[in-house]
């Protein structure tokens, strides 16, 4: 028997290995025969009637798209939400800002105006008891002789406090002032007898009544005036001699160095 003789076999054939071997081979020989005729087909040849439908394949991707698309919506939204609140910040830090620097400079250049009213006032104020004390020189030097050899009379504790006094001439009336530069009646008198170690009461009530009572036709330099009742005073003075007292008047004339008929007395006393 020839070694290529077919033995038959008692198994059953594998029909499917060779009908797959089969189908393959007429897939194949299809494809090329289109292929084939693909390329060698007139180039009029008649377009493809029947068209072959595709499985969908974008519906799931339009809706990551639009998902994207709101997503990206939403965040430039924000950014321009985010824009739009930093501008506003950014617009109301500049006016205050500005507001603050106007209020600075107006509360700078009030501050000068009150300086300079107060320099202003501090100047009239000077310029004027230059002017009192010039007139109270003239009148001084036009005084009696008698005035003069009277005030001279004054020694010992009674000329210092009535150069105390007479120092003060022009100075300020202040109620309840007591110097060094604005005085009330009874603080002017309390600050002159101070000069000599004498510690009067701080009223005219007080010091109404603070010494011996001496009757107005026997004064001497150094004794204290006073205007009203003893004991309640509502006006005190020093009696400087020749006729005449310093007081602090009011707040029309401050301290002064007037006649007694200026402004007579109701009585005196002497602690001197």
């Amino acid at each position: 028997m020839s070694h290529t003789a077919h033995i038959p076999s008692h198994r059953k054939p594998r029909q499917s290995a060779s009908k797959t071997a089969l189908r393959a081979g007429v897939a194949g020989g299809v494809l090329s025969t289109i292929a084939v005729a693909g390329a060698a087909g007139p180039a009029q040849a008649e377009p493809v009637t029947q068209t072959i439908e595709m499985p969908t394949i974008t519906a799931g991707l339009s809706t990551s798209v639009a998902a994207s698309a709101q997503a990206t919506q939403a965040v430039a939204l924000d950014l321009e939400t985010q824009a739009q609140e930093d501008a506003a910040a950014q617009t109301a830090a500049k006016a205050a800002k500005k507001a603050k620097a106007e209020a600075v400079r107006k509360a700078e250049a009030k501050k000068k105006a009150e300086a300079a009213a107060k320099a202003k006032a501090e100047a009239a104020e000077r310029a004027s008891r230059t002017a009192e004390r010039t007139t109270l020189s003239a009148a001084s030097d036009s005084s009696s002789s008698s005035s003069s050899s009277s005030s001279s009379s004054a020694t010992g504790s009674a000329a210092s406090v009535i150069a105390f006094a007479q120092s003060q001439v022009g100075d300020a009336y202040v109620s309840g002032g007591t110097g060094p530069n604005s005085w009330d009646c009874s603080g002017l008198v309390q600050a002159a007898f101070g000069t000599v170690g004498i510690d009067l009461p701080r009223v005219s009530q007080s010091q109404s009544t603070a010494g011996t009572q001496v009757s107005l036709d026997n004064l001497q330099p150094g004794d204290i005036l006073y205007w009203g009742g003893a004991g309640s005073a509502y006006h005190v003075g020093i009696y400087v001699g020749g006729g005449e007292f310093v007081g602090a008047q009011n707040s029309s004339t401050g301290v002064v160095q007037k006649s007694l008929d200026y402004d007579p007395p109701s009585g005196a006393v002497r602690v001197l």
